[in-house]
């Protein structure tokens, strides 16, 4: 059985060339997944996916990757920058696809609103005139006027006896027709809804001024509301923010790479803790490098309480993990420990991290 996967066939072919060196690299060095997450710091199901091009690995893995297998960063970060730009790409075209089914669809759904039956048609298709009647047919000049009338000939229906009624546009000038009387309906509603809308203005005007002579009176000064707010849109690829990170990997949310820095370390042993931080998710995580099997990293944070401010991992085998997130506003909000196998341990100091 094949180790990986046949690659999505609708993949970019600079996409697709730089996930099978992604393969190469990882075949040559004879480590496994986990291995490689282990020693990057990058989570097993996030590799799995970099590994199967469903989602582009970022630059940090990929240098991180070139550590471990002795391979040129420069030379992977080079293919890493085409691939990007071709995913980027494909983003952008699929966007533009979506974009084109959501006005598709919503040109379908206002077309439900459109014009009515055709104009001036019975059940039967013949013509009718605003009452409904049957229209006179059209005839020679003078057809279908009453009998006497000038221009009266051979063939004129007389009309029948009975007070005159108002008078009726004929179908010929689409005056009576199902559209025009639907058309002034909806203007004359629409005047109603402006004369309304004036008169609530004014109303509003005139008592706001008379509120004016008594500031002096609380009862007399109109309620203030705050507009309401609206969360603001994450960028691309993050997936949480804030409290919805707690407990959440943060590679698989989008948080780390070059959306993360690194904070204050502290050394134990030959184990250095460090703090990740993530301003745009608002979260923060602890790393430990060069960790054996059994040593332990912690984070706590000081603005949540409870299990969602505090994550740990112990590792299974040699090499570098990474916890879990915890809500941050700021690197001083969090520290970071690292407990070794024989029981040493030591913690970061809270402080301003750098790049």
């Amino acid at each position: 059985m094949p180790r990986w996967k046949a690659l999505p066939e609708e993949l970019d072919p600079q996409v697709r060339e730089f996930a099978s060196q992604l393969r190469r690299l990882v075949d040559r060095s004879g480590l496994s997944i986990a291995a490689v997450s282990d020693r990057t710091g990058y989570s097993k199901t996030s590799w799995e996916r970099y590994l199967n091009g469903r989602l582009l690995a970022p630059k940090g893995a990929v240098v991180a990757l070139a550590e471990v297998t002795g391979t040129n960063p420069v030379h992977l970060t080079t293919m890493w920058e085409l691939a990007e730009r071709a995913w980027s790409r494909s983003e952008m075209r699929h966007d533009m696809t979506m974009e084109a089914i959501r006005i598709s669809q919503a040109r379908a759904a206002l077309g439900e609103f459109g014009p009515g039956p055709g104009k001036g048609k019975g059940k039967n298709g013949s013509a009718r005139g605003a009452t409904g009647a049957p229209a006179a047919p059209q005839g020679p000049r003078g057809a279908g006027r009453p009998a006497g009338a000038p221009g009266g000939g051979r063939g004129s229906v007389a009309a029948p006896p009975g007070p005159p009624g108002p008078p009726t546009a004929s179908p010929a000038d689409g005056g009576g027709s199902p559209d025009k009387e639907r058309q002034r309906r909806k203007l004359t509603m629409f005047l109603a809804g402006v004369v309304g809308a004036l008169v609530v203005i004014a109303a509003a005007v005139f008592l706001t001024d008379f509120g004016k002579g008594d500031d002096k009176d609380p009862q007399s000064q109109p309620p203030t509301t705050a507009p309401p707010t609206s969360a603001a849109p994450l960028p691309a690829g993050i997936e949480c923010n804030g409290a919805d990170c707690a407990g959440q990997d943060p590679e698989e949310m989008g948080c780390g790479g070059e959306h993360a820095r690194t904070g204050p370390s502290a050394t134990v042993g030959t184990t250095v803790v460090e703090v990740r931080y993530s301003k745009v998710c608002g979260a923060a995580w602890a790393r430990i490098r060069q960790g054996a099997a059994g040593d332990t990293v912690e984070i706590a944070s000081a603005s949540t309480k409870g299990a969602k401010g505090e994550q740990a991992k112990e590792l299974a085998q040699p090499g570098d993990t990474y916890t879990a997130m915890v809500p941050a506003k700021s690197m001083t909000d969090v520290k970071a420990c690292g407990t070794l196998a024989t029981g040493q341990k030591n913690c970061t100091a809270k402080e301003t991290g750098t790049e």
